[in-house]
């Protein structure tokens, strides 16, 4: 199981980080993705780590502003993200992927019911 938490409403260029905590499974085998999905479109890649500690960012999330990072003592993936804008506001979730990333929702289970971002003034 999935649960991710730390989403709410911030302001324009504020910083939310998410986290998304593990349970029922080993993490050491799995990658974790950050996916998101706003109203009315399709669940996009953000960002994923591998079981290695590797992370990589999906689409044009790798402009500097989000940063993945995990802690397997406390099976626990957080997703920093900075300069937020308008644009991000969308439910977030984290998947699950045997060992290494994806950016295909696919290829990911166990999903989270994911933790709303909204980003307004």
């Amino acid at each position: 199981q999935l649960v991710e938490s730390g989403g709410g409403l911030v302001e324009p260029g504020g910083s939310l980080r998410l986290s998304c905590v593990a349970s029922g499974f080993s993490m050491d085998d799995y990658a974790i993705g950050w996916f998101r999905q706003a109203p009315g479109k399709e669940r996009e890649a953000v960002s994923c780590i591998t079981n290695k500690g590797v992370g990589s960012f999906y689409q044009n999330f790798d402009e500097g502003r989000f940063t993945i990072s995990r802690d397997n003592d406390k099976k626990t993936v957080y997703l920093q993200m900075n300069s937020l804008r308008p644009g991000d506001t969308a439910l977030y979730l984290c998947g699950r992927r045997r060992y290494g990333c994806s950016g295909q929702t696919m290829f990911y289970d166990n999903w989270g019911q994911g933790t709303q971002v909204t980003v307004s003034s």
